[in-house]
């Protein structure tokens, strides 16, 4: 936390167990995950103060959850201790692509009075994925985050982590995310995002279409492609993925997501005035750059294991080795 106690990240969402692809015995590895989770660590690794808000089962699985949150340094003050079961997703891989099924849990009960506290004095707030979409907390995490940005001059971030087995009405789900690009700053997603909500309609026209929303910055990234970003006042910066040897991409997004943030408070942009300088498109390509080598370096691990600073210091030290 900051010298005042007070994080500069608040991230909102779910935390969940992922069940790894199963063994030729039929056994699976349970490892911590949730997109919203892995922001929160990511950013917290990477020496940002970060706070988690999340619903939380008191189950057993929910304790795991809180331990890899505090091995990070996750600050669980806005955690909320829940009756429900701990969400389960069921990572299925194709081609080193993770699809998911889902038994849903205590995560998605949000009610108003449990975001009250947002924004909790952070520079910026982080939402997205299941949280801001499956009822009946969706509702509640609107309202909550709707009041920010209103209210304040926190930045909000958001990431719609589309999931078409719990989405599958694509008109649906694009109103929703619709809904929360207009609530936000900044908003990063995929191109399979892109493909399930907008079908045939390209990047740039959907990029325009949420800058035209309310957005500063959309960031969509595509895999071995790497990512493009859209400001107002520049055509789209695109630049290569970092080049590894994958292992998965289990996480791969919300690592990039955490370097995306990391990246801006890095360079004291945390704020949405701030974001005008994204309009140098130097200084946007910095950043997508921070936040496709952070990506990369979680892809050569096997789940959602993002770099901590020393590591990815390390990693770009000259002459290394």
């Amino acid at each position: 936390m900051r010298a005042d106690g007070t994080p500069a990240f608040v991230v909102v969402g779910e935390a969940l167990i992922d069940l790894s692809p199963p063994d030729e015995d039929g056994s699976c590895i349970a490892r911590p995950g949730g997109s919203p989770m892995n922001v929160a660590i990511g950013l917290a690794r990477l020496g940002q103060p970060t706070a988690f808000a999340g619903r939380v089962s008191a189950d057993p699985l929910g304790s795991v959850l809180r331990r890899h949150l505090e091995r990070s340094a996750v600050g669980l003050q806005h955690v909320v201790t829940a009756a429900d079961p701990s969400t389960i997703a069921l990572v299925e891989l194709a081609s080193g692509q993770a699809r998911y099924q889902f038994s849903l849990g205590a995560d998605f009960q949000w009610q108003a009075a449990e975001l009250a506290f947002l924004p909790g004095g952070a520079k910026a707030v982080h939402f997205g994925s299941l949280a801001s979409w499956v009822p009946p907390g969706d509702a509640a995490v609107a309202v909550a985050v709707d009041r920010v940005r209103r209210a304040s001059s926190t930045l909000i971030s958001y990431d719609p982590n589309v999931r078409p087995a719990l989405q599958p009405d694509p008109a649906a789900a694009r109103r929703q995310v619709e809904q929360s690009v207009s609530l936000a700053h900044i908003v990063k997603a995929s191109s399979d995002d892109l493909a399930w909500l907008y079908g045939p309609e390209s990047a740039d026209a959907v990029a325009r279409r949420w800058l035209a929303l309310g957005a500063s910055l959309v960031v969509i990234t595509a895999g071995a492609d790497g990512a493009a970003g859209w400001t107002p006042e520049l055509p789209p910066v695109s630049r290569p993925r970092f080049d590894v040897q994958v292992v998965d991409t289990v996480g791969a997004g919300d690592a990039f997501t955490s370097g995306l943030l990391d990246a801006l408070a890095r360079r004291d942009m945390l704020a949405a005035a701030r974001l005008a300088e994204l309009g140098d498109a130097a200084t946007l390509a910095g950043v997508l750059d921070d936040a496709c080598r952070i990506a990369g370096v979680t892809c050569c691990r096997a789940g959602a294991n993002p770099p901590t600073r020393s590591e990815l210091d390390e990693l770009l030290r000259p002459n290394r080795g």
